[in-house]
Parts: C-alpha cells; structure tokens; sequence
C-alpha cells in the first residue's frame, strides 16, 4: 500500500525511458507527496523529492521568471503557501488523465516531462565589453525544473479567465506533453528554445 501515491497508483511500474533523467526524476513511493521541505538545505537535494510534489511545488510559485506575465503571477499568488490544496489540484488532475488515457498517470506524467524537456539552451557571455548569446547543452536537473515549470504555467494559463478549471488545464497540458502534441505550451516552449540554441551555435 506504501507504493502508491494518493493511495491509487502504484509508483513502481513507472518507467523512466530517458536515461539522463534516470537519476533525476524521483518515484519514491508516497500515499502524500509531502517531504516538508527536509530537502531545502542540501545541495541537489530536490533530485530526491517525489516528481508529483515537485509539480505541486512549481504550482505554488508566485513567480517563474522575467517572461511571465502579471496575470499568470496575480493567479498563481492565489495558490501560495496553500499546498494541501494545490495537492488536491494535482490529484484531480491525475485521476482525469487516468480517465482519458487508460494509463498510470505517473507514467503519462513521467512521458510528457520526458518530452518537453529542451536539451540546448542560450546563455549570455562577455567578451571584452560585448555580450553575446550562446548555445549550452542543459543538465539533467535544469531540464527536468524547465519542462515542470512549462507544464504548470500553461496549466495556470489555460485556466486563466476561462470556465476551464485549474486541474482540468493541467491534466489537459500533460496529456498532450505527453503525446508529442505541437499545441501544447510546453512542446512549444521546448522548441522555441531549442531553435534558439540552433541560432546562437
């Protein structure tokens, strides 16, 4: 029974394909994605956090860099520090993509942050006064926090002004992550900065 989150799906059969992801993505078996933060003050210690509760975490966020809008921060500040619910969010989620693909969500879950992960990204360097951009490979850690923040902002976007609910638009984005689709935000977003790395070689 300790195997499987939210009491419903069992973690162990969930299979990381990725083999850079392998250490990264955790699947520690939990009935409550909840560590408490024990993590917080140990180096690359978040690479131990259960993958579920990391999605719940990036959903608490006020805020997820220069790009997002202040519509996206306003709607996601309504979700700060209220985890349990954020939690629940996630769980309804689940259960609808459970529903939708005949799948263990965590699999599907798994499969679209697989996918939306980008492998290059830009950086910015300087040379005597000048800056330019140029292209990087993206570590493991960094590419799995990307395609979790990708995923949870078209999640709060999608339900953003819209009859959509916030679990709907998530199951909805991990869903199409999932299967490759190009209309989803975290495919899009994976592509943009992949083409933009291409551009700065």
């Amino acid at each position: 029974m300790a195997g499987k989150l939210f009491d419903k799906w069992d973690v162990g059969d969930v299979q990381v394909t990725d083999p850079t992801f392998v250490g990264y993505v955790s699947l520690t078996p939990a009935v409550i994605p909840h560590s408490h933060g024990r993590h917080a003050k140990r180096q690359f210690g978040k690479k131990g956090v259960n993958v579920v509760e990391r999605l719940v975490n990036k959903l608490l966020r006020g805020g997820t860099g220069r790009k997002t809008s202040g519509k996206v921060i306003r709607t996601m500040g309504s979700l700060q520090g209220k985890k349990f619910k954020a939690m629940a969010i996630v769980e309804d989620a689940l259960d609808d993509v459970a529903v939708r693909t005949k799948k263990n969500p965590v699999q599907v879950l798994v499969d679209a942050l697989q996918n939306s992960a980008p492998r290059e990204d830009t950086t910015r360097v300087q040379y005597g006064g000048v800056s330019y951009q140029v292209a990087v490979d993206v570590s493991a850690e960094r590419r799995l926090d990307m395609a979790l923040r990708n995923i949870s902002l078209a999640a709060i976007m999608g339900a953003f002004d819209k009859k959509k609910t916030l679990s709907q638009a998530l199951a909805d984005e991990i869903v199409s992550a999932a299967a490759g689709d190009i209309n989803s935000y975290a495919i899009k977003k994976r592509d943009e900065t992949e083409r933009m790395a291409r551009s700065a070689r």
